[in-house]
């Protein structure tokens, strides 16, 4: 990152991410589930909100129920990342199967494939519960990994935007080998930023983990299944901004370039940032006004507009109103106050008289 400056007073509040109480670690964590089959997605989040005894609890984008694989459950606080993470690309392996079986090559089935790739028109299936309208998803990248002539069956992996249907994907693909095609299986092997190779746990593993901590106050299972918010943020570029001017951006102040510590490189203008401590919370998610360059060279102006807030409001103390423009404002203030409430005593009195 790059130093703008060293020149501030650190304050003894706030910790690390990594090393919260475990109450307050809980309330702003994510879990990386692997969903199970047959239960709905809303079924999981809700028996996560009673295992945890959560007040909230929320998802990155719905699986149906017959579909496994990466579902980032988010708790409480971490909920303020839902609709940034819901939009997020999303990777699926999917095993399907062509209607009659002919004799087809490899090749014919990756050409067909390559055709699939880019902007798609897609209707929902009949059983998803939304409004089946024409739309258009973007599939990023298509790949063959495995097909069996004989029974007709093949696996494929896919990079796709988020709200991209893959059951209406293997029919399109059975129409362009003309013999038809369902979808047989499906698991999701990547939601955002989170991958099956990124602590992937099971129900089983948050159950034992607040099992053990119930029952032995033992909290390393439970940090180990719970990751803190921050970790769905690594891929964002950051601005590092002081202790006193934290509690100001989580009342809605605008962010200035004076507060400001350290920035990445490579900020360009109108990127999502996200705004973190001195000891690495995440503050709030923003638009950047100015880029890295026009940083090094400026001293003073609105560098990023609020998008969420993600800290509580009072866990830094209030430090703005405290400088010398602020307290002459409010002498001043007073000063006018008084002479008004002199005037209106004077004018009483006059009447009285």
């Amino acid at each position: 990152m790059h130093v703008r400056s060293d020149h501030f007073t650190p304050l003894p509040f706030g910790c690390s991410p990594s090393k919260r109480e475990i109450r307050e670690y809980i309330r702003a964590g994510v879990i990386n589930l692997d969903k199970p089959a047959n239960p709905s997605s809303h079924e999981i989040v809700a028996w996560i909100k009673r295992i945890l005894r959560a007040d909230k609890t929320g998802h990155s984008g719905t699986l149906d129920p017959k579909v496994t694989g990466c579902l980032t459950v988010c708790v409480e606080r971490a909920t303020r990342l839902v609709k940034s993470q819901q939009g997020a690309g999303k990777e699926y392996v999917c095993v399907f199967n062509l209607n009659q079986v002919v004799p087809l090559t490899n090749k014919r089935i990756e050409r067909a494939l390559e055709k699939l790739t880019g902007p798609c028109f897609q209707r929902p299936p009949l059983i998803c519960a939304v409004k089946r309208q024409l739309r258009v998803r973007t599939i990023y990248e298509l790949k063959l990994l495995e097909y069996n002539p004989d029974r007709g069956m093949g696996v494929f992996w896919v990079s796709c935007e988020a709200g991209t249907y893959i059951r209406t994907l293997c029919e399109h693909l059975g129409l362009l080998l003309g013999t038809g095609g369902v979808m047989q299986e499906l698991r999701r092997v990547r939601s955002g930023i989170h991958s099956e190779s990124d602590g992937l746990v099971t129900m089983h593993d948050v159950l034992d983990a607040q099992w053990l901590f119930d029952n032995y106050r033992d909290e390393t299972y439970l940090r180990r299944v719970i990751k803190p918010l921050e970790s769905l943020l690594t891929g964002h570029k950051r601005i590092m901004i002081k202790d006193s001017a934290v509690n100001a951006v989580c009342y809605g102040a605008k962010i200035m370039l004076p507060g400001v510590l350290r920035f990445d490189e490579g900020i360009e203008k109108g990127d999502e940032i996200v705004i973190i401590t001195t000891k690495g919370e995440a503050v709030c998610l923003a638009y950047s006004y100015m880029t890295s360059t026009t940083m090094k060279t400026c001293d003073h102006g609105t560098i990023a507009k609020i998008k969420r807030v993600l800290m509580e409001r009072d866990l830094y103390p209030r430090k703005w109103g405290l400088g010398p423009h602020a307290i002459a404002k409010k002498s001043n203030l007073v000063k006018d106050v008084a002479l008004a409430s002199t005037e209106n005593t004077d004018v009483k009195t006059e009447a009285e008289a």
